[in-house]
């Protein structure tokens, strides 16, 4: 381990203790207790606002409902789900997918809380502007005084939503599967690794440069069918073992709460599981909240309806889908793989012709929309810190990060960008925790008028 990977290894400890899993876990259980299961009772609605039956053109905000899910799912379905799970596996065992699932069951009630207040407390950008966001949330819901919190949570998404892990994912898995074994690397990696950050930049450009609107159209056009997609994929992995399905659950559940597990023990597992959740659904993060602050509705609460689909869709499907497939083909016992490597190896086991070409193909297009999602992410973080004409110097910056990203170490990235997820959940679930009854007050009004025009 060199310096930098220990220094920031030494950081991510520190930030991702006990009370960091208190206030994400225990933050989430108390919405689901203190709003009675609400979110959980209304997922139908939820999904029917998607339709577009309650868009209207009118209202503020810039994109769609069914575009601000796409948009937040672009920034969580990805590696989180293809690499992301992997990793946790690889460090924590099989338990640590228990503890994803927890963040996800509780992150539904506290998605709905805390999207519906980026929506409830929407605010002006130094050019008049409408946003919203865990930063606004603080400043328009809390009041000055904790300004702080604000600030606190856009330094850390300056960095939390830097594109590294994302490039430095496709460009292993592209550099290992397919231009190793053709004699394309060479000696070096470093300049494959370059250039394919070059390209992967020049890319990714396109719609960073576009705008919230582009990153939206592009998200809904493209993160639906490679869901679709890698679901189709995995799927077929299961049924080749179906039979052992039942017994790799029941390893889950029963790793989870093993105080030998690999990773460190009992507790070690529950942080590898609830690092890596949050690192896929977001929930309590913050990040989530600034695309769904951009919805076009005057109805705070609808959004968070929508919002609160994304940890099920994220972690409940896709995540389990993937740990189901590493598990079943007998990979992740097999040797040093981590990473997207490792749900490589799967899909190669168990589908050898073109299993990893569909999932380079999905792996390609999951990485890219993570990644302009992100960059509209920091960019929102930049104009609230700076001012809101400074933005476009930010995506600039941004595009050329994506080619560092391509070049540096996992083990450093990882570490970072678990340190920054940290930092941004404190403003973004103390807020939510403080303003809770004003979610609730307008959730008790919303249904009321709900169920009378129903």
């Amino acid at each position: 381990m060199n310096v930098l990977e220990h220094y920031t290894a030494a950081f991510v400890g520190f930030v991702w203790g006990p009370p960091l899993l208190v206030l994400l876990l225990g933050g989430g259980l108390f919405f689901l207790i203190y709003s009675r299961g609400t979110p959980y009772r209304h997922l139908h609605h939820g999904v029917a606002i998607l339709t577009g039956r309650y868009d209207r053109d009118d209202a503020p905000g810039d994109i769609s409902h069914f575009q601000a899910l796409s948009s937040a799912l672009s920034g969580t379905l990805g590696m989180g789900n293809i690499a992301g799970v992997a990793v946790a596996i690889h460090m924590g065992g099989p338990g640590a997918v228990f503890w994803m699932w927890v963040t996800a069951v509780v992150g539904i009630g506290t998605k709905f809380f805390t999207c519906t207040l980026a929506v409830m407390y929407r605010g002006e950008d130094s050019l008049g502007r409408i946003q919203g966001g865990p930063m606004y949330v603080v400043r328009e819901g809390l009041g000055r005084r904790w300004m702080p919190l604000a600030v606190l949570f856009c330094v850390a998404g300056l960095v939390g939503t830097l594109p590294a892990f994302q490039i430095n994912q496709l460009t292993q898995i592209s550099r290992e599967v397919i231009a190793e074994p053709r004699g394309w690397v060479g000696d070096n990696p470093f300049w494959f690794n370059l250039s394919f950050g070059l390209a992967a930049a020049a890319l990714a450009s396109v719609v960073i440069l576009g705008g919230i609107q582009r990153v939206g159209a592009f998200a809904a056009r493209f993160v639906p069918l490679m869901v679709l997609i890698y679901l189709a994929c995995v799927f077929y992995i299961l049924a080749q073992n179906i039979g052992a399905v039942p017994g790799l659950l029941g390893l889950i559940v029963t790793e989870a709460f093993s105080p030998t597990a690999v990773g460190g023990g009992l507790l070690g597992v529950i942080l590898t599981g609830v690092k890596r959740g949050a690192f896929s659904n977001e929930a309590g993060i913050g990040t989530e909240s600034m695309a769904h602050g951009a919805a076009r509705t005057d109805e705070p609460v609808r959004e968070g309806l929508v919002a609160m689909l994304g940890p099920a869709i994220d972690t409940l499907l896709v995540c389990t889908a993937t740990a189901l497939a590493i598990l079943a083909t007998g990979v992740w016992q097999s040797g040093e793989a981590n990473g997207v490597t490792l749900t490589a190896e799967a899909f190669a086991r168990a589908m050898p012709d073109f299993g990893l070409w569909l999932l380079i193909l999905v792996v390609f297009f999951f990485s890219i929309t993570t990644i302009v999602t992100y960059s509209y992410y920091g960019t929102k973080c930049l104009g609230f810190l700076a001012g809101a004409q400074y933005e476009h110097h930010y995506r600039w910056f941004y595009i050329g990060l994506i080619v560092v990203g391509a070049v540096v170490s996992l083990d450093v990235v990882i570490n970072v960008i678990d340190g920054m997820y940290a930092l941004m959940a404190i403003p973004t679930m103390t807020s939510a925790l403080i303003l809770a009854p004003r979610v609730m007050a307008a959730a008790r009004d919303y249904f009321a008028r709900y169920q009378m025009e129903s």
